[in-house]
C-alpha cells in the first residue's frame, strides 16, 4: 500500500437520497506535506468530497486511505482522530467568548493548555491574544482562531473551505505564510478556491472536478489560469473583462452624510456621501460587515435612514418604500438571491413579474393575472439572458445558482431603471456565470445606467469600477481610482487606513 499519499480517496461516489449524482467515481490524491488546490464549478462536487473526506458525510461508495491505511469515518470526531480537520468559509465561533475559550471547546480540563496553544503560535506565527473577545476581532483575527482551534488538535490534513472570503489582501498574504510555515512542518493542506489567482499562489498542485468528475490533476508550475478556468467550464473563458472608457452623464444617485443604524442599534453607516453618474459603475469594496449590508438596505428602501438623504436626481428619496423607489427608476440585486432575490416555491415567470406585477400589462381587474402576457414576458427573458430552465413553469428553486442569479438579473433590467444597485452580484457562482454577469453590468454602464456595485470580491470591483470607495467600520476610507492604486494599497485602506494618511496628508 503506498504511503507517500496523505489522503488517497478511489471511486468515491455519491448519491443523495433525492436521486442526485454529486460524485461519479472520482479519485483525489494528495501528497504528504502538499499544499493542493481543489477547484470546480458550483455543483461539481468539491465540498461533498471534502465533507465526505472530513467525515461529515458518508460515501456511497468507494475506499478512503490515510497515509497508507484504509478508514472508514462514521463522523467528524472519527476524522478528527486521523488528524483531519476542516475550516468553514465563515467562522464558527462563538462571538462572546473569550480566543482561548473557542479553541479549548469540547475539551477537557486537562486537555486544554496556555502553554501548549502560545507554543502553537511562536511555531506557526498565527498570534492571537488568548484573552480577546472574539466578537472585538476582526474577521482576519477570527480566520487565524479557526484555524489555531483546529492545529490545536494535532490534524496532519488542514482541509480550508474558501479561506480568503473575508481577508484583505494583506490578510490573505499573512494566510499564506503561515500555510508554507505548515508546510515546513509536515502538515498537508487542501485549499478550496474559486480564486484562481490565489491557487497559482500558494498549491503545489491543483485538482479539478467538473459535474462530479476529475478533468484534470495538474502542477501548480506548469498550468495558467485560462487553462484551469477551461478545465472548471469544459470551454474558454475570458478571465480579463475589457471596458469600454465611459461616457458620464450628470449625477443620478446622491448620497449626503448617511447615517444607518444596525440591527443591534450601534451606527453601522456613519455620515458617508458619494455620487454616482449615468454611465458609470461605482465601487465599494471591504471587508464584510463594515456597514456595506446596511448602507444598500438603506438606499434601497430595506433599513431607515437616521439621518443625512439620498436623492435620486434631483427627488429626496430618502426613507421611501421599495415599491416606489422602483416606480422611480431603482433597481436592486441583492445579495441574497435565496431570501431576497426569488420566492423559490413560485415559478419561473411568476418571478419574472415581481416588483412589476401591478403592471396593467400583467395584471387585470381584480388583480387577475394576465397568464399568457406573463408567460412571454417570462419567455423573452429566458431567451435573452440564457436562462437553463425546462419551461417558465418550473420552478424557480429548481434552477442552478447561477441560473437562479441571471433571473434576478433579467427581471431587474426589465423594468428599465436609471439606477441599479448590485450587492455581490457573483457570490457562489461558477466562472462562466461571473463572466455573463459582469459583461452585462458592463453592457448596462455603457448603455448610461448608473451602477452602485457592492462586493467582497476585490478583483471583481477593480476590473468593473470606474471609481470605487473602500468602506470601514461605517465609513469611507477613500474613494479612487482603479488605475491609481495598487493592491497594497487597496489592502492597507480596507484594514482602517484613510487614503490621505497613506498619501502622507493629515486630515
Amino acid at each position: 500500500m503506498p504511503t507517500d499519499y496523505a489522503v488517497d480517496m478511489r471511486r468515491i461516489v455519491k448519491i443523495y437520497p433525492d436521486g442526485t449524482v454529486a460524485l461519479r467515481g472520482v479519485d483525489f490524491r494528495v501528497e504528504k506535506g502538499e499544499i493542493h488546490g481543489l477547484l470546480g464549478e458550483n455543483g461539481a462536487g468539491k465540498t461533498t468530497l471534502m465533507k465526505i473526506l472530513a467525515g461529515i458525510l458518508k460515501p456511497t461508495r468507494g475506499e478512503i486511505y490515510i497515509f497508507g491505511r484504509r478508514v472508514v469515518f462514521n463522523s467528524p470526531s472519527d476524522a478528527l482522530k486521523h488528524g483531519i480537520g476542516m475550516v468553514a468559509q465563515y467562522p464558527a465561533l462563538v462571538p462572546v467568548f473569550k480566543v482561548r475559550e473557542n479553541i479549548f471547546m469540547g475539551l477537557t480540563r486537562s486537555e486544554a493548555d496556555l502553554k501548549k496553544l502560545e507554543d502553537l503560535m511562536n511555531r506557526t506565527g498565527l498570534r492571537v491574544d488568548p484573552e480577546a473577545v472574539v466578537e472585538t476581532l476582526p474577521m482576519g483575527v477570527r480566520q487565524k482562531v479557526e484555524i489555531l482551534k483546529i492545529l490545536y488538535r494535532n490534524v496532519r490534513i488542514l482541509i480550508l473551505d474558501e479561506p480568503t472570503t473575508n481577508l484583505t489582501p494583506g490578510e490573505t498574504e499573512e494566510l499564506f505564510k503561515v500555510l508554507r510555515k505548515l508546510k515546513d512542518e509536515g502538515v498537508t493542506t487542501i485549499f478550496i478556491s474559486h480564486k484562481l489567482k490565489e491557487v497559482l499562489a500558494i498549491t503545489d498542485k491543483v485538482t479539478v472536478l467538473r459535474r462530479g468528475q476529475v478533468t484534470g490533476v495538474v502542477e501548480t508550475g506548469k498550468t495558467t489560469a485560462e487553462e484551469l478556468a477551461k478545465l472548471m467550464v469544459g470551454r474558454g473563458v475570458f478571465l480579463k473583462i475589457e471596458k469600454k472608457p465611459p461616457r458620464y452623464g450628470s449625477d443620478i444617485l446622491i448620497v449626503k452624510d448617511l447615517w444607518v443604524k444596525s440591527d443591534r442599534g450601534t451606527w453601522a453607516v456613519k455620515g458617508v456621501s458619494f455620487s454616482v453618474r449615468e454611465g458609470e459603475i461605482f465601487g465599494i469594496a471591504g471587508v464584510e460587515g463594515n456597514g456595506q449590508k446596511e448602507l444598500v438596505e438603506s438606499i434601497t428602501g430595506l433599513r431607515k435612514v437616521e439621518k443625512g438623504k439620498v436623492y435620486l436626481g434631483s427627488r429626496d428619496i430618502t426613507n421611501l418604500e421599495p415599491g416606489v423607489l422602483y416606480e422611480l427608476g431603482l433597481a436592486h440585486i441583492p445579495e441574497d438571491r435565496v431570501a431576497m432575490g426569488l420566492v423559490l416555491n413560485m415559478n419561473v415567470a411568476e418571478n419574472s413579474i415581481l416588483g412589476i406585477h401591478k403592471n396593467s400589462d400583467y395584471t387585470g381587474r381584480m388583480g387577475i393575472l394576465k397568464t399568457k402576457n406573463i408567460l412571454d414576458h417570462a419567455s423573452k427573458l429566458i431567451k435573452e439572458f440564457d436562462i437553463l430552465t425546462r419551461s417558465p413553469l418550473s420552478q424557480a428553486k429548481s434552477l442552478s445558482g447561477g441560473n437562479q442569479q441571471r433571473l434576478v438579473l433579467a427581471r431587474e433590467i426589465s423594468k428599465n431603471p436609471s439606477v441599479i444597485i448590485a450587492s455581490n452580484p457573483t457570490r457562489g457562482l461558477d466562472i462562466a456565470s461571473t463572466e455573463y454577469i459582469r459583461r452585462k453590468l458592463l453592457e448596462l454602464r455603457d448603455q448610461g445606467k448608473a451602477i452602485l456595485l457592492v462586493s467582497a470580491d476585490l478583483e471583481e470591483i477593480l476590473q468593473l469600477s470606474d471609481r470605487f470607495a473602500i468602506m470601514y467600520n461605517g465609513e469611507f476610507m477613500g474613494v479612487v481610482k482603479p488605475e491609481e492604486v495598487d493592491e497594497k494599497t487597496v489592502g492597507l485602506m480596507m484594514g482602517g487606513f484613510r487614503l490621505e494618511q497613506l498619501k502622507g496628508v493629515s486630515r
